[in-house]
Order: C-alpha cells, then structure tokens, then sequence
C-alpha cells in the first residue's frame, strides 16, 4: 500500500484535492492515473523518446495550440531563439 501511495505522489502530481468528499477524491485520483496511462500509450504508439514527465510538461504548454503531436514534442530548444530553459521566455532579444 505505500508504494501505491509514494507512486501516487512522485508521478500524479495532485497538488490539491477540489472536493471534500470521498467520491471527490477517488475521482480525481482515476482522472490523474487515466490521464498517466493515455500519456504512456501516446508515447509507446509514436515512439517519442522524452520521459513521461517531459511530455505532460510539453502538453500542459501547449495545451491550446492547435498544432501536431509529434510537432509538438520535436520542436527543439536552441539558443539563438530562447535561452537555455525551453519553458521560459527571454525578455529581451540579443
């Protein structure tokens, strides 16, 4: 039972339950491990080489850019155009 719990709390990242109830909790537990094993098939399916950690980063970025999957995970960080964190924005250009 601990290592479901330490699995839980190392890979889900619930941050914060939205409801006091049991039921609440229970669903958003499924909902988190749902969206853990969708994540893990897309990346079986389409081979992507970054961890599953990488990709839910790169999806909650990009959550509402209309664009393809594999684009989406190929694009690559250079230093000309962003600095050497990919998440984060430069604020001047030189």
């Amino acid at each position: 039972m601990e290592l479901f719990f330490k699995w839980i709390k190392q890979h889900l990242r619930i941050k914060a339950f939205y409801g006091n109830s049991i039921n609440a909790v229970k669903t958003q537990v499924w909902i988190a491990v749902c969206v853990y094993v969708l994540v893990a098939i897309v990346k079986k399916e389409l081979n992507i080489a970054r961890s599953l950690g990488e990709i839910l980063q790169i999806l909650s970025i990009s959550l509402f850019e209309k664009m393809p999957l594999l684009q989406a995970f190929s694009l690559v960080c250079t230093q000309n155009n962003m600095s050497s964190n990919c998440n984060q924005l430069s604020l001047f250009d030189f």
